[in-house]
C-alpha cells in the first residue's frame, strides 16, 4: 500500500514550476510569468508504485530573505510546512541566479532534488549543464527536465522515490553507491570568518535546544534577525527561543563578536548575500558550458521594439485593439444563437408551468424574472469570454504581459504607486473582481489599497456589451461589415484608454491625499517569448476563468431578476414602481446627460453589469419582464423615441466606464481590505468621477448647441 509525503515544490518565476506540477498532477494550477501572482499554495496530487505524493506548490520566489509576501511564504513553508523533501526547478538558461534559491533551501534542508528545467532552450542558446557535475558539487539528486514535453518526469519521480527511501531507512543495496554519490560531501556555505565564529559560539545552544531545524541555519536567522521569522519560530516551538537563558547568553556574546568586528545589521545582511551568490558562480563556472561566443539576441532585439520609447505604447494600443475586434466579431453570432436556444427553452418553460396550472404570478417570477435574467447575462457575457480570456492569455503564455507591466511601470512610479499595479489592471478587463484579487501581488499596503481603489476604471468583460451597443448604434451605424466592426474596436479602445487615464489620475491623487507615500520597487522578470501551447491555453481559460467568472455573474443576475421582475409588476397608480422609481430619478439624471430609467437602470444593474440595457429597454417599452428586440436598429428607434441623443449616448457610455463596481467586485473588496469604509470608498471614487465627467460633456454639449 503506498505511503502518503508532502512534497514542496519551489523555485523563480519564469522556470516553469507551474508547468512541472501540473503535469505531475494533471492539474491546471497557473501562477503566470511575474513573481508572486499567487501568494498562496497550490496542492495536488500524484502517485508512483511505492509512495502517494501530496504536491505543494509554493509561490515562485528569487530569495528566502522574506522581503517580499511570497518569500514569507515559500520559506515559511520549507522551514514550518513538514515537507518530507523539496522539489527546486531550475531555468537552465540562467542557471547561476537560480542557484541562488538552491543554496538557500539546503542552508534550511538536505532533503532537495534540483529539477533543470527548459534544457531544449538552453542547447539553443548553446549552454549546457554537466547534470553530473552540478549534482557532485551540491551533494543532492540533479535531473534534467522539458516539463512542457513532459520529460524527464519520470526520472524525477524515481528519485523522489529514492530519496523517501533514504528517508524510512529502507534503502536498498542497490541504491547505496548512487546516493554515496549524490552526498559525498556535507554542503554549506563558507561566510567570512568573523560570521563563521559568531555562528559557532551560537549554533550549539541552538542545537541542544532546538533540533528539529538546521541548527547552523538558524542560528544564522537569529544573528540576521528578521521580526516574522521569529514569530513564526516562537508558534512552532511554542516559546521565544531568544528567551531562553543558553541561546540567550550566546546570542549576546555572537552579536558583540560582530559589533565589534564592525558588522550592523546592514552590512551583515549585504556579507549573507554575498556569500551565497559566490557560492552560485563558483558552483554555476564548474558545471555550466558555453559553446556560443555571443548569447541569442533575438529576444532583445524583439524587447527593444516591444518596450521601447517610440513604439512601445502605440503596439500595447494596437493589440488591445485587435483583442477587441476579434471579440466583438467573434461574439455576435454564438451569442445570437445562444440567446435563440434560451428563448426556444423558455418557451418549453412556460408550456410546462401552464400544463401544471402554476399561477401567473409564479410563472413571471421563476420564468419571466429569474430564467430570462439569467439568459441573457449567459447569452451576452459567456461569448466574448470565451474570445478574450483565451486572447489574453495568450499574450501572457508568449511573455508579452511583463512587458506591458514594464511598459507601465513608470507612469505609476510618477502616481507613487507600484508597477505591479499594471498586472492587477490588465486582470480586471476580464473581471474586476479578480483583478481586486489580483491586488496581493502588491506588497506595499498603501499601494495595494490603490489599486484596489482604482482597479473599476478599467471596463470589466460584462461592460462591454453595453459600450458596444451604444457604439455601434450611435457613432458607427448599425450596418455589419469589416470597417464597422473595426471603428466599433478603435472607440471602444478609446473608451479604455480614457479609462487608463482616469487611473493614473485618481492613483496620483489618491497618494498626494490620503494615501501618501514613496512608490516601492519591485523585481519583474521579463521571461523569454515562447510559443503558447494553445490547447492548454484554452482549457484553462474556459475553466479557470470564463467559467469561474461567469458562475459568479449567474449567481448575482438570479436574485436581480426577481428583483427587476417584482418592481416591474408592482404598480403605483398607472405607473410600474421601476417607472415611478425612474420619473423621480429623472431631474438628477437630466443634469448628467442620462434621464431616470439609464439611471435606475445602473442601479438595478448592480449585481450585474450585462441586464443595463435589458433593463432600459424593458422601463421604455413598459413590459413587465425583460425583453429582447430584433436587432440594433429597432433598439435605437426606441431609444430615440424616448429622447436619446449622441449627448446621452456619450454620457451613458462615460457612466458605463465609470460608475460603481458590480456586487461581487464590492465583496471581493471587502474580502481584500476587511473593511467597509474603504468599501464605501471603492464604490463612491469611480461614481463621483463618472457624474463629473457627465456633468462636464452634458452642460459643455448644451452650451455649445445653444440648449
Amino acid at each position: 500500500m503506498s505511503r502518503e509525503k508532502m512534497i514542496a515544490i519551489a523555485g523563480n518565476p519564469n522556470v516553469g514550476k507551474s508547468t512541472v506540477f501540473n503535469s505531475l498532477t494533471n492539474m491546471h494550477q497557473h501562477t503566470g510569468n511575474w513573481p508572486g501572482k499567487t501568494v498562496a499554495n497550490a496542492v495536488g496530487y500524484c502517485s508512483t508504485r511505492e509512495y502517494s505524493y501530496q504536491l505543494v506548490d509554493i509561490p515562485g520566489t528569487y530569495s528566502l530573505m522574506a522581503h517580499s509576501a511570497e518569500e514569507e511564504v515559500a520559506r515559511d513553508f520549507i522551514c514550518f510546512g513538514d515537507a518530507q523533501a523539496v522539489v527546486i526547478v531550475c531555468d537552465a538558461t540562467c542557471l547561476e541566479r537560480n542557484l541562488n534559491l538552491v543554496i538557500q533551501t539546503m542552508e534550511i534542508t538536505d532533503r532537495v532534488i534540483v529539477c533543470i528545467n527548459l534544457m531544449d532552450e538552453a542547447e539553443k542558446k548553446g549552454i549546457h549543464v554537466r547534470l553530473d557535475v552540478l549534482s557532485s558539487e551540491l551533494g543532492v539528486p540533479v535531473v534534467g527536465m522539458i516539463a512542457r514535453d513532459k520529460k524527464g518526469l519520470d526520472e524525477l519521480l524515481k528519485e523522489l522515490d529514492q530519496m523517501m527511501h533514504e528517508i524510512d531507512g529502507e534503502v536498498r543495496a542497490a541504491d547505496v553507491e548512487s546516493l554515496e554519490c549524490k552526498r559525498n560531501q556535507s554542503f554549506q556555505v563558507i561566510y567570512p570568518n568573523v560570521l563563521e565564529e559568531a555562528i559557532s559560539i551560537l549554533e550549539p545552544a541552538v542545537g541542544e535546544t532546538l533540533g528539529r531545524l538546521n541548527s547552523r541555519w538558524l542560528a544564522l536567522k537569529l544573528l540576521d534577525y528578521d521580526d516574522t521569522l521569529g514569530e513564526q519560530v516562537k508558534n512552532y516551538f511554542g516559546k521565544d527561543i531568544c528567551s531562553i537563558p543558553s541561546v540567550k547568553e550566546c546570542l549576546d556574546r555572537a552579536r558583540k563578536k560582530l559589533t565589534d568586528a564592525g558588522l550592523d545589521q546592514t552590512y551583515l545582511e549585504e556579507e549573507i548575500v554575498s556569500s551565497v551568490m559566490q557560492t552560485a558562480e563558483k558552483i554555476s563556472s564548474k558545471a555550466v558550458v558555453c559553446t556560443k561566443k555571443r548569447p541569442d539576441l533575438k529576444d532583445r532585439k524583439i524587447d527593444q521594439i516591444l518596450t521601447g520609447r517610440v513604439l512601445g505604447y502605440p503596439i500595447m494600443a494596437i493589440l488591445l485593439m485587435g483583442i477587441l475586434w476579434l471579440t466583438i466579431v467573434g461574439a455576435n453570432y454564438p451569442s445570437q444563437m445562444l440567446s435563440k436556444l434560451f428563448f426556444q427553452i423558455q418557451n418549453q418553460l412556460t408550456r410546462f408551468f401552464q400544463y401544471m396550472g402554476a399561477p401567473p404570478w409564479l410563472h413571471g417570477m421563476l420564468v419571466l424574472g429569474i430564467y430570462r435574467v439569467l439568459a441573457w447575462v449567459i447569452s451576452v457575457m459567456l461569448p466574448p469570454m470565451a474570445i478574450f480570456f483565451p486572447l489574453f492569455t495568450l499574450l501572457e503564455d508568449a511573455g508579452y504581459l511583463p512587458r506591458i507591466a514594464y511598459n507601465l511601470d513608470k507612469p505609476f512610479k510618477k502616481c507613487c504607486a507600484c508597477g505591479k499595479q499594471a498586472l492587477t489592471m490588465a486582470m480586471g478587463f476580464g473581471c474586476n473582481a479578480v483583478g481586486v484579487t489580483g491586488c496581493r501581488i502588491i506588497d506595499s499596503p498603501r499601494e495595494r489599497l490603490i489599486a484596489i481603489l482604482t482597479n473599476c476604471f478599467v471596463p470589466c468583460n460584462g461592460r462591454f456589451p453595453t459600450l458596444i451597443a451604444i457604439i455601434t448604434m450611435f457613432f458607427i451605424g448599425t450596418q455589419s461589415g469589416g470597417i464597422s466592426s473595426l471603428l466599433s474596436a478603435f472607440i471602444l479602445t478609446l473608451v479604455i484608454l480614457l479609462g487608463i487615464g482616469m487611473t493614473f489620475l485618481v492613483s496620483w491623487a489618491l497618494s498626494k491625499t490620503v494615501l501618501k507615500g514613496v512608490p516601492s520597487s519591485f523585481t519583474l522578470e521579463l521571461p523569454p517569448y515562447r510559443r503558447p501551447q494553445i490547447g492548454k491555453v484554452i482549457v484553462r481559460s474556459v475553466f479557470d476563468r470564463t467559467l469561474f467568472v461567469l458562475g459568479r455573474a449567474v449567481m448575482a443576475a438570479a436574485p436581480a431578476g426577481l428583483i427587476i421582475w417584482t418592481a416591474a409588476n408592482i404598480f403605483i397608480g398607472n405607473q410600474s414602481l421601476l417607472n415611478h422609481c425612474a420619473t423621480m430619478l429623472d431631474p438628477a439624471a437630466k443634469l448628467f446627460g442620462l434621464d431616470g430609467v439609464i439611471l435606475i437602470a445602473f442601479i438595478l444593474g448592480l449585481p450585474a453589469n450585462e441586464i443595463v440595457i435589458p433593463i432600459i429597454i424593458m422601463a421604455y417599452m413598459s413590459q413587465g419582464s425583460i425583453m429582447e428586440l430584433g436587432n440594433l436598429s429597432e433598439m435605437k428607434l426606441l431609444f430615440v423615441n424616448h429622447g436619446w441623443t449622441w449627448v446621452t449616448a456619450a454620457c451613458t457610455m462615460l457612466f458605463s466606464l465609470m460608475h460603481w463596481p458590480c456586487s461581487t467586485t464590492l465583496l471581493t473588496i471587502k474580502k481584500e481590505t476587511g473593511s467597509w469604509r474603504w468599501t464605501a470608498a471603492a464604490l463612491m471614487i469611480p461614481t463621483v468621477a463618472g457624474l463629473l465627467l457627465c456633468f462636464g460633456v452634458a452642460q459643455t454639449a448644451r452650451i455649445v448647441m445653444g440648449g
